[in-house]
């Protein structure tokens, strides 16, 4: 079940600013040293640093605190999965907050997806609860589902 969705929009320009700008000061206080080291490896850091900006922003909106009661910046980090799929990690109060949204005997599943088309940068995440048990209803639908895909296999 859906628990949370947030979209954001960043205007990569508007990180082109803070960059010339405060530099590193803006870098640390934004982003995790994962995502600074990903973005900093860019020929174009700036969308990158956009990109990752925005997704922060939709998973504040998605966890329903925004950038308040106790979800930090870098309580989130955009991390990629092993088939290269975007995420997020959570850590500290935004971690706690999820936790809060999980009903019991589910665990948590944060689907993200990035994109940018300059001068705007775009990510929307959604929060879903998923059941760490099947029902024994459901596991038999699943186990007569797999009968029919491979009928010539016991199951």
């Amino acid at each position: 079940m859906i628990v949370g969705i947030g979209s954001d929009l960043c205007d990569i320009r508007r990180i082109e600013r803070s960059l010339a700008r405060y530099g590193e000061r803006f870098t640390h206080r934004i982003y995790t040293d994962g995502e600074r080291a990903k973005s900093e490896g860019r020929a174009a850091r700036a969308p990158s640093y956009a990109r990752r900006f925005a997704a922060k922003e939709a998973c504040a909106k998605a966890l329903g605190t925004g950038m308040s009661h106790g979800v930090f910046w870098r309580d989130m980090e955009v991390v990629s999965l092993p088939g290269g799929a975007p995420t997020l990690r959570l850590t500290g109060g935004a971690a706690e907050r999820l936790r809060a949204m999980i009903p019991a005997g589910h665990a948590a599943k944060i689907h993200v997806t990035l994109t940018d088309d300059p001068p705007m940068a775009q990510a929307f995440v959604i929060i879903e609860a998923v059941p760490t048990s099947l029902p024994l209803q459901d596991a038999h639908a699943e186990a007569a589902t797999a009968r029919v895909a491979a009928p010539d296999r016991m199951v």
